[in-house]
């Protein structure tokens, strides 16, 4: 039952860290004059794109700590702060620096881009994704990691299609709608941010639990 629990909240934490709300009116703005098909196969593209990028992240982040020295309850509490920092901007219904700096922003506005970047990376599979994949993947296990690319992949198919509905939901929530599900999600981000903290410091300073 335990088990279930944590995957239920790493979809739940995966869904508010990826945010397919968010990038609906930044699919919008890219997309430009595409075609029908070529929009289609853009949110596609995005969409794979994330889940190999998070996938992979799964398999070789843990090996990845190791051969830099870092430590899981050390990267728990750096990797809670990323995703802080992330849900405070949704709070305020932005993307914010860690997902997208202002030059890739630039870029964005300007079509200079083709659609992984910087759709796919960093706006929706950046740092608190990747970091939170990571994380969650620390039990090891082929059966854990299958489930856990599972879940990715769920999360991946919601951003599909958001993506592919992307007028759509536009349409029907407007601007406002949006804002709101971002700043919803935000808040239930910062809640896991700061649960995820609070276990990295519990492991590194094991007097902090009494």
């Amino acid at each position: 039952m335990q088990e279930l629990n944590d995957y239920l909240r790493f979809v739940v934490t995966m869904m508010a860290v990826v945010d397919p709300f968010l990038a609906v009116p930044f699919f919008i703005a890219f997309e430009g004059a595409r075609t029908e098909e070529q929009r289609k196969a853009l949110a596609r593209v995005v969409a794979i794109t994330v889940f190999i990028v998070l996938a992979v992240s799964g398999v070789v982040g843990e090996s990845l700590l190791l051969l830099i020295g870092a430590s899981l309850p050390a990267f728990r509490v750096g990797g809670g702060l990323v995703l802080l920092l992330m849900a405070l901007a949704m709070l305020n219904a932005q993307a914010g620096g860690v997902r997208q700096s202002k030059a890739e922003a630039a870029e964005l506005e300007e079509g200079e881009l083709r659609g992984v970047v910087p759709l796919a990376i960093p706006l929706l599979a950046g740092p608190g994704a990747i970091s939170t994949t990571i994380i969650a993947a620390e039990r090891g296990g082929i059966a854990h990691l299958a489930v856990l690319t599972g879940c990715i992949a769920l999360v991946c198919l919601v951003t599909w299609w958001a993506l592919r509905q992307a007028h759509a939901i536009a349409d029907r929530l407007g601007v406002t709608g949006l804002n709101i599900a971002t700043r919803i999600l935000g808040l239930l981000l910062a809640a896991m941010a700061v649960q995820t903290m609070a276990e990295g410091l519990r492991a590194l300073f094991p007097g902090l639990a009494g």
